[in-house]
């Protein structure tokens, strides 16, 4: 999806309906900024206000991801490459969240034995050195639970066996068993209990 396409549309749109950027903000109780920001291409309009903002400028959301207005023989195959382009940029996300899982990781760990071995051999305060050894593993701790809420955004995990791909809530995913990102978890749709791996796409 071109950003800069549907931000100009977006002006289009509410100039034809003879709103301000300030009286379309009013409406949708959001503040004038945001509207330049999707005008400008800068950021698309949230997913929970853009039917209410399709609403006021009398489009349809299709149209709105396209930045064009759609005849109606070509809606269908319009709505299909906009639903392609969705899923294609979360995916994009979803990997790039997952890169920022692993690098996230390795400083943690890296920083924690560093600290870990500076209080072990360097002659400080025994005060000192106890508060450096528990301010990293509280650190470790917290940056654990962080990666623990991005593996479980980041993409599906798919249940060995029925197949049905589905985003756990963030409790199953921190108590279950794991194997890198492969946990052993309750399917919701079969209830059965298997080692389920982690995926990007749900296709």
């Amino acid at each position: 999806m071109n950003q800069t396409r549907i931000g100009k549309f977006i002006a289009e749109c509410r100039k034809d309906k003879k709103l301000t950027q300030a009286q379309l903000a009013q409406k949708l109780n959001v503040t004038d900024r945001a509207i330049s920001k999707w005008e400008t291409g800068k950021c698309l309009p949230d997913s929970s206000i853009m039917l209410e903002l399709c609403n006021e400028l009398g489009i349809s959301v299709n149209e709105l991801l396209s930045g064009e207005k759609i005849k109606m023989d070509n809606y269908n195959e319009k709505l299909e490459q906009n639903l392609i382009e969705i899923i294609q940029q979360k995916e994009l996300a979803d990997k790039k969240l997952l890169t920022t899982e692993i690098i996230m990781g390795v400083i943690t760990v890296i920083m924690y034995l560093a600290l870990i071995l500076f209080s072990s051999f360097i002659n400080i305060d025994d005060l000192i050195r106890i508060l450096i050894i528990i301010i990293s593993t509280v650190m470790l701790f917290v940056v654990c639970l962080i990666l623990v809420q991005i593996e479980q955004v980041a993409g599906y995990y798919e249940c060995k066996k029925c197949g049905h791909k589905y985003v756990p809530e963030y409790k199953q995913v921190l108590f279950a068993r794991h194997i890198g990102r492969t946990r052993y978890m309750k399917c919701p749709k079969c209830k059965g209990m298997s080692w389920q791996k982690k995926i990007i796409t749900k296709l």
